[in-house]
């Protein structure tokens, strides 16, 4: 279980979290949605101590992980991965290797028996046929499924997806929700989506909490979602550009 108690963070003047609460129960798929700018990756992002939070305290598991040095997040980021929007593979090395090379650095096992765990990885999203071809002989949703390989290299409990069908054909971003969904329900992995992609978020999510002006104006379900007279999250789901929301 992962929890942001009271979490604040501003950058100069601007304030852009206003004493956030999250709490993400394991193994679910949670989606944490907003306008871009709202502050959705800045959250998520105290998790692996990437950021820290001005007040407010961040748990994992029941132990909160805060304060913790540069060291100390070593095995926290084991634990949480994060899968970032681009995804960032050496075009120079196939996709095996690709998803072979974490193995190697922080397993230290051989290239063999590395590349023997990286071919499991990649089976697991779907990519096994294609692992001696190279990230430029695909499109961003392929590649972006090799990202997702490369990040369960290291068994994570949690994994962090930072806007995972931006800049993809609607096709390439279906199959990524079924493998975001292929993960949760096949090896209990727990999800956390940052997405304005309304078509995953009500297709795939078991919760969604809706982050607007620095703080969490809905947390519910798809159903609370959809059917939520809120005028702010109205027009968010209907994307009208007239209407309370400021941006």
């Amino acid at each position: 279980m992962i929890e942001f108690r009271g979490i604040w963070k501003s950058f100069g003047d601007k304030v852009v979290l206003k004493g956030v609460d999250l709490t993400v129960h394991s193994g679910q798929i949670m989606f944490i949605i907003g306008a871009s700018g709202a502050g959705k990756s800045v959250l998520v992002k105290h998790l692996v101590g990437l950021l820290k939070p001005d007040r407010g305290r961040v748990l994992l598991d029941g132990v909160d992980i805060t304060d913790y040095s540069e060291q100390d997040y070593y095995p926290v980021r084991k634990r949480c991965a994060m899968v970032f929007q681009n995804a960032t593979l050496f075009d120079a090395m196939t996709l095996l290797d690709n998803v072979a090379l974490p193995i190697r650095k922080h397993r230290k096992l051989s290239m063999e028996r590395a590349r023997v765990l990286a071919q499991e990885k990649l089976a697991l999203v779907g990519m096994a046929e294609w692992a001696s071809s190279h990230p430029a002989d695909f499109g961003d949703g392929m590649r972006k499924k090799v990202a997702i390989a490369r990040a369960l290299t290291l068994d994570p409990e949690y994994i962090i997806f930072d806007e995972p069908t931006t800049g993809v054909d609607p096709l390439s971003a279906r199959i990524v929700d079924q493998v975001i969904v292929d993960l949760s329900r096949d090896i209990g992995t727990t999800a956390i989506v940052i997405s304005h992609d309304l078509r995953s978020i009500m297709s795939i999510a078991d919760r969604i909490a809706f982050l607007y002006q620095g703080s969490f104006r809905l947390d519910g379900s798809r159903q609370d979602f959809a059917h939520s007279r809120d005028p702010i999250v109205r027009q968010f789901i209907d994307g009208q550009a007239d209407g309370p929301m400021e941006v």
